[in-house]
């Protein structure tokens, strides 16, 4: 099969995830994937029923991911011989309009999992003075991040940028005593430590 990751939102598709999806014999992805690539799309579209039996898919199917596959994406799901093709990500988006170098950055989901794990890696990040992405959890978003370096006594930015790319798009800055609070279950957090 071969993954190619859609973009973050609207008008993110990279040329070559245009013509793989142009060329391809029948494509596969969630609603929002389909939607987002239907332009490009000149086969049949099926939404995924289960994930995990992407792999008995036909060698030629092209499976739609949001975002970048390889960052809380179908890229797990790829085979040895499996291609995956790139797409703009949420990290991508969110550190180009915050201005945030992505070279001291963690990047951690807690996207559809349990949010454990991700306060610990949140915590040891900081430590090692570490800016942060967050692909952030239903019961473990901004104002639990907020919470999170208070106690730790951290100073930091926290930006909240959420529906990337949608005419609702949505980006702001708040701090660790007024976090931003998300409208829609669509977002993304960036720790800036100050």
């Amino acid at each position: 099969m071969i993954i190619v990751g859609v973009g973050v939102g609207p008008n993110m598709l990279t040329l070559e995830a245009i013509e793989v999806i142009r060329n391809a014999p029948v494509v596969y992805g969630s609603e929002r994937s389909i939607e987002l690539a239907k332009d490009f799309i000149n086969c049949e579209a099926h939404t995924i029923k289960n994930y995990r039996e992407l792999h008995l898919l036909p060698v030629d199917t092209v499976v739609l991911s949001t975002g970048d596959p390889m960052f809380s994406g179908l890229g797990k799901f790829a085979g040895e011989n499996d291609r995956v093709i790139t797409g703009i990500s949420s990290v991508q988006a969110s550190c180009a309009r915050f201005h945030v170098e992505m070279s001291n950055l963690a990047m951690i989901t807690a996207h559809g999992r349990d949010p454990y794990p991700a306060m610990e890696a949140l915590r040891r990040e900081i430590e090692q003075g570490k800016n942060i992405f967050l692909l952030p959890a239903e019961n473990f978003g901004s104002a639990e991040v907020a919470a999170l370096l208070k106690e730790m006594g951290i100073e930091a930015k926290i930006c909240l940028y959420e529906n990337i790319g949608y005419p609702q798009e949505r980006a702001v800055v708040g701090s660790v005593q007024d976090p931003p609070l998300a409208g829609s279950g669509m977002y993304c957090i960036l720790v800036v430590q100050c």
